[in-house]
């Protein structure tokens, strides 16, 4: 019961670190505090130069490196997406 209590404010905790990430990297037209986790973040206002921005703030933030194979369109297309990747290069 411990370790289900745990996981869901650590999964919580990405997707509002990646939002602040947003906020500060993602030169969108929206909030990325009020954003789903499933919008999409193109339709937004994210361009493929904030996206680049993004992915170095989120390297940073997460102390993590993105592969070359993940760098694309669909890795950074919503918060859900980025957590997926998050989550993945940490090996979760």
């Amino acid at each position: 019961m411990k370790g289900n209590t745990a996981r869901i404010p650590l999964e919580d905790m990405t997707a509002d670190r990646i939002r602040r990430v947003l906020t500060a990297h993602g030169r969108l037209s929206r909030d990325a505090s009020e954003m789903s986790e499933t919008d999409d973040l193109y339709s937004a206002g994210l361009s493929s130069l904030a996206s680049v921005n993004l992915m170095l703030a989120l390297e940073s933030e997460f102390e993590i490196e993105f592969p070359d194979q993940m760098l694309n369109r669909s890795v950074f297309q919503s918060i859900a997406a980025i957590a997926d990747a998050v989550r993945q290069l940490h090996g979760e």
